[in-house]
Order: C-alpha cells, then sequence, then structure tokens
C-alpha cells in the first residue's frame, strides 16, 4: 500500500473511531447512572452537550432518559451503555420535554428500535417551535451533526403512564400542565427512590423564564414533585442530585413572581422593574447577567396580558 493510501485509510480510520463526546457515567444508585452536561449554552466546545442525561436498568432492558443533542451523541451514549450493560437492549427513550438538546439524540434511537416516548404535546411543542432545531447545525461542525434528524414521540403519554421491567418500574410524572414548557414531565423510579426532572431544575446556572413557561406552573410543578421526598432529585442541568437539589429553583421561581407582581402593581415600569426584584442574591449563578433580565421582561410582559 502506498504512503498516500495508507494515509487515507489511517483518516478514514481515526473518523469512524472519533469520540465527539467525553462521557463519563455517574452512579446514582446501583441502577440509575447519569452523565452530567456542560453548564454552558451549546457551542462548538462542548458539541451541545449541555444537558443531563440518564440511563436506568429496569430488569429485562434499559430506558434511557432524555436522548441528547445529536445522533452522534447518542450512538456514542449507546456504546456507554452497551460497556455496563452488554446483554441488555434500549427499550424506550423517554424525552422529558422537546428542546433540542435533548431530543435531536431519538434519531438515533428511533433507528434502533427504541419506543420514544413524550408528554401528549410534546408533537405539537416541536410543530409550533421549528426555529428551536435550527440552532445546533448551526454551531456544529457537520460532521458532529452527521445523520441528526428531528424525530416525534411515536408514543405519548400523560402523567400515570409506566414502563414496566422485570425488575422496576418506572413512572411518568406530569407535576403541572405548564412549568417551563407545555410537554415537561418527570420520571420517577420508587425503587430507586430516584426523580429525573429535566428543565422544572436547573443547578449551578440560572433557570431560563420563556415566553410559553408559565411560573405559578413551574412553581406548582416542583411543589409537588418535592412533596415526593425522593432521596435523589436531579435536574436538567448541573452536578447537584441530593433531595434538596430543587429548592434554588424554586426559591428563585417565587421571588420573581412575587416581587414582579408587587411592582406591577405599583406601576414601575418594565425599563425600571428590574431595581425592584430582589434576584440578587442568585447572582453567583452561572450566565445570571444575562439570563436574569431577560426573566424578568418575559414575565412582566406576560402580566400586562394577563
Amino acid at each position: 500500500m502506498t504512503n498516500k493510501l495508507l494515509i487515507i485509510f489511517f483518516s478514514l480510520t481515526s473518523f469512524l473511531l472519533a469520540n465527539f463526546y467525553d462521557l463519563k457515567p455517574v452512579k446514582i444508585t446501583d441502577d440509575v447512572h447519569c452523565v452530567i452536561g456542560d453548564i454552558n449554552p451549546p457551542m462548538k466546545s462542548n458539541n451541545g452537550f449541555v444537558s443531563n442525561m440518564c440511563y436506568v436498568n429496569i430488569g429485562d432492558s434499559i430506558v434511557v432518559l432524555d436522548s441528547g443533542p445529536t445522533y452522534n451523541f447518542a450512538k456514542e451514549f449507546h456504546l456507554l451503555i452497551k460497556k455496563q450493560y452488554p446483554k441488555l437492549g434500549i427499550s424506550h427513550v423517554v424525552l422529558s420535554n422537546y428542546h433540542d438538546d435533548r431530543v435531536l439524540g431519538a434519531s438515533y434511537f428511533k433507528e434502533i428500535g427504541a419506543k420514544i416516548v413524550g408528554h401528549k404535546t410534546i408533537n405539537d411543542d416541536m410543530n409550533e417551535n421549528p426555529t428551536k432545531f435550527e440552532r445546533m447545525p448551526k454551531i456544529l461542525s457537520k460532521e458532529v451533526y452527521n445523520n441528526t434528524k428531528l424525530v416525534k414521540a411515536d408514543t405519548l403519554v400523560d402523567g400515570g403512564y409506566k414502563i414496566k421491567g422485570s425488575k422496576k418500574t418506572l413512572e411518568i410524572i406530569k407535576p403541572s400542565i405548564v412549568s417551563e414548557e407545555k410537554s415537561d414531565i418527570a420520571i420517577y423510579s420508587k425503587d430507586d427512590s430516584f426523580l429525573f426532572v429535566g428543565n422544572i431544575v436547573f443547578n449551578g446556572r440560572l433557570l431560563s423564564y420563556k415566553s410559553t413557561s408559565n411560573i405559578d406552573g413551574w412553581i406548582e410543578a416542583i411543589e409537588n414533585l418535592a412533596s415526593m421526598n425522593a432521596k435523589y432529585f436531579l435536574g436538567g442541568h448541573g452536578v447537584e442530585f441530593d433531595k434538596n437539589s430543587y429548592k434554588t429553583s424554586l426559591e428563585y421561581l417565587k421571588i420573581l413572581r412575587d416581587d414582579l407582581r408587587k411592582a406591577y402593581e405599583d406601576g414601575i415600569e418594565v425599563f425600571n422593574v428590574k431595581n425592584h426584584i430582589n434576584t440578587q442574591k442568585f447572582n453567583h449563578l452561572k450566565h445570571f447577567d444575562q439570563t436574569n433580565g431577560a426573566n424578568i421582561s418575559r414575565y412582566y410582559y406576560q402580566l400586562e396580558w394577563e
């Protein structure tokens, strides 16, 4: 083989074996493991891996909680799972909401035959927000994004839906009608005393209040989940998974709601309202400066339309 052919051969081999993601599982319980995403927004340096995702051994199969930002992420995630559970297949992938960093890897899992589970509103959320899926292909290289496409959930459920295995059962929890998004759900393993709550809870970075969010519903969702007294409570962003990991998100939302409603009722204009909202105590959280002002403005404009 000529030197030129050898170079081409080894280049192709390196590409085919390339890992785009450095996935390291964190053990929650014997049967629950998770990978923790970067605390920053999607960018080339993290290849879009910014959200937490988990896999649960239910006995006769593995259930994946959120699918990741790309086809290649999901493929590497599957390889990680296979190292630990070489004899078990992926039966279900549960999507905690419709955001691109959580659902685009479903294109891989669908290909290998897993059921794609989401709340009954998730496909509507995808249809109503097509621009949400323009971000990753703009940010990521063609190699990283290769084969990725948006696929819809094929199993639409509501709260109370159960995925039964030979060893344990997972339950879908719909803790309020709308929190950050209407398609937000949580996944509960009673046997592990483990809750995965997606974007209902953030840790280490400030949550992002959207125009589609409902502040009362979001507070209700966290309070309902907290009342379940799970030993392990993992949000969609951040490294914390102890039973109190929800408290920062809940406190921030309550201060945002109560202070902003009072300021609005007192006739404070939007350009000055930030000075009347006591959220500075959360300025240690990542991306506070970029996000807090936007959260205040979005909720203020919602109040104008109530």
